[in-house]
């Protein structure tokens, strides 16, 4: 029963309390449609009397929630507004009932009106709002505070009966003296009563206590649904937010809890934003969500599930071991990686998982550790999970180290560039070269372009690193000596470069700026990069074209965006994947798919370069099927100006 009364409230509830039913009540008609839905009501009741204007207000906003959930809905009216009962029948009501009245008279006319809502709502187990709210229960008796299933699955509280001390200890100071004060009302011979508290996500929840034959049953009620919504939960999946997911590490933190975190990273949502629009990105990341709930709640009833930002989504264990975090980790990758509905196909995600056990520390920390085995995740190939152990202190120092030393080294000049040659395949000439950067960390060592520019993403450092890599590269090459004379330079161009309008006029100023000539100059475009707007990017790199640049594809034929990135963008070349150019030597079908791939770009007009190769067996099967260019190890790695000038004239 929902009741709402402007000036008698407290008279109803203890009315319908002692008549057997257990109300939810309020005597403001601010979101009273939300209240009402949560409440699950077979009956709702719009007490005008003394407040006829507001209560038709009230009966209007609740009249559709009521019909749609086949409840009744019952006005109590004074003597004085009968002559205005066509008024409440356009607003909606079901039935009324004019004062005066008695206790008895009231009771009689709910049972009439609730006999009503059954029979609309083909009876009480057909309801499922009703069966909702009826699992959102609990009771105390002599042994103890006992949750129901669906209560305890909610807030994940355990499954053996709590001491009342144990449950106050769950509440802030201010609202356990809330609940005692509740409890003693009880005790003074209330039937029943109510308290609200705040939860770990910042939301507020209502108890409505009644008591019975020495025993105390409780409703929860979710309070200020409509105001928390907004703050604290992801207006996408439906899921708590980063603020929340930070509030329930606090929470569970506290004294010796020690949760288990994961960290999930989806992807390929880059790639089905260009193929499918942003509404196949939104798909993918409610198929996740649902998948990534599903499955935590399985493995720990009291998992915590929340979307942090972008594709990254947190699981929280409370009370887990390594043995479950892996589990539920490794359950999470099966689930997610499942084929997902995006009009007219079924596409393929994938996820990465990183995960930690909580120590003595705080969120921010403990969130720091699970996001580097989650970039340590990201950096294997395929779907990978990282699970941190006691050293994984050590990586997220490092990786956050490495953060904040670089904007120092940007600005310090510690940033340099080397060059990797690309070779003709048919007379060992070399005809160009990748501008690589490195970083000699006074610390950590030399550092290559994957951790530099991991520590850029976690730096929120990406473009301008990138800007300074080209800048450098561009002014390097620009007073190449003599024996250099001639050789192309490819340029890596990043999603973070793609993003802005200006781009492409940007790097064409800066080519000129160096007195490099834009016709020996690649930019190239990593497949796995995060292309959001496929069409965007197409239209920055055509614009380097017609400015005399060359593009390249880099990473061809790793990703689900190959044929999308054919299509779409203004190409020169496509640069094989070196785990495409190191197959070739394993197998037939490797083999098969390095020719089917050069076929395809010769059929386009565009030169392919095979990446990574190491022997001679690949640079001989690559030559087969028709490769040209290669670069690699076989040749040469990531090479200063003066090693380039030897290896051009050797």
């Amino acid at each position: 029963m929902f009741i709402l009364s402007f000036r008698h409230r407290d008279e109803l509830l203890e009315a319908a309390s002692r008549g057997g039913w257990f109300p939810i009540a309020a005597r403001r008609a601010g979101g009273v449609e939300r209240r009402f839905i949560d409440s699950g009501a077979a009956l709702a009741i719009v007490d005008g009397r003394g407040a006829f204007d507001e209560a038709i207000g009230a009966i209007r906003t609740l009249a559709d929630p009521v019909e749609a959930n086949s409840a009744a809905l019952v006005v109590l009216l004074s003597r004085g507004d009968v002559a205005r009962l066509g008024e409440v029948h356009a607003a909606g009501a079901t039935h009324y009932l004019a004062s005066p009245f008695g206790e008895a008279e009231l009771l009689q006319a709910l049972r009439f009106a609730a006999r009503y809502a059954r029979r609309l709502g083909g009876g009480p187990i057909s309801r499922p709002a009703l069966s909702r709210a009826e699992g959102m229960r609990w009771s105390f008796g002599p042994d103890g505070l006992t949750l129901s299933v669906a209560l305890n699955r909610r807030y994940g509280l355990g499954d053996e009966p709590l001491s009342l001390r144990c449950a106050y200890r769950l509440l802030g100071p201010g609202d356990r003296r809330a609940a005692r004060a509740a409890r003693l009302r009880l005790k003074a011979g209330y039937a029943s009563t109510a308290f609200s508290h705040l939860l770990p996500d910042g939301s507020r929840v209502a108890h409505h206590l009644m008591a019975s034959a020495g025993e105390v049953n409780g409703l929860l009620e979710p309070l200020d649904r409509e105001r928390v919504l907004p703050l604290h939960r992801d207006p996408l999946t439906g899921l708590p937010d980063g603020t929340a997911a930070r509030r329930w590490l606090s929470s569970q933190l506290t004294g010796d809890g020690r949760p288990g975190v994961l960290l999930i990273g989806v992807s390929r949502l880059p790639v089905i934003n260009s193929l499918y629009g942003r509404g196949g990105g939104d798909a993918l990341l409610q198929a996740a969500a649902r998948r990534i709930e599903r499955v935590a709640r399985e493995v720990c009833a009291g998992a915590w599930v929340a979307r942090l930002a972008g594709t990254e989504f947190m699981v929280g264990l409370p009370r887990a071991d390594a043995a479950q975090l892996g589990d539920a980790a490794e359950r999470i990758v099966a689930a997610v990686e499942r084929r997902v509905a995006v009009a007219p196909d079924a596409v393929l995600m994938g996820a990465d998982v990183g995960g930690a056990i909580a120590r003595e520390e705080d969120p921010s920390a403990l969130l720091r550790r699970v996001s580097a085995a989650l970039a340590e995740a990201r950096e294997a190939s395929g779907s990978a999970i990282r699970l941190l152990d006691g050293g994984g202190a050590e990586a997220a120092e490092r990786a956050q180290q490495l953060a904040t030393d670089l904007r120092g080294a940007m600005a310090e000049g510690q940033i340099e560039i080397l060059f990797q040659p690309q070779v003709r395949i048919g007379d060992g000439v070399i005809e160009g070269v990748e501008a690589l950067a490195r970083w000699r960390h006074p610390l950590f060592g030399e550092l290559g372009a994957e951790a530099l520019f991991g520590a850029a993403q976690r730096a929120d450092l990406v473009a301008p690193l990138s800007e300074l890599v080209q800048r450098c590269a561009l002014d390097a090459a620009a007073a190449w000596p003599k024996p250099l004379d001639g050789l192309r330079l490819s340029l890596n161009v990043t999603a973070a470069d793609l993003a802005r309008a200006d781009f492409a006029e940007h790097m064409l100023a800066a080519i000129d700026a160096s007195g490099f000539a834009r016709d020996r100059v690649t930019a190239e475009v990593t497949e796995e990069g995060l292309i959001e707007d496929l069409g965007t990017a197409a239209a920055a790199l055509a614009r380097l074209r017609q400015g005399g640049c060359r593009v390249a594809v880099d990473d061809f034929g790793t990703g689900y965006s190959s044929l999308a990135y054919l299509k779409a963008l203004p190409l020169d070349y496509l640069k094989l994947d070196r785990r495409l150019s190191q197959d070739i030597a394993g197998s037939a079908r490797g083999r098969v798919v390095v020719r089917s791939v050069i076929d395809m770009a010769r059929a386009l007009g565009l030169g392919v370069i095979a990446e990574g190769v190491e022997t001679e067996e690949q640079l001989a099967l690559l030559a087969a099927e028709g490769c040209t260019l290669y670069q690699g190890f076989l040749c040469s790695g990531p090479v200063g100006v003066a090693e380039l000038v030897n290896l051009v004239g050797a």
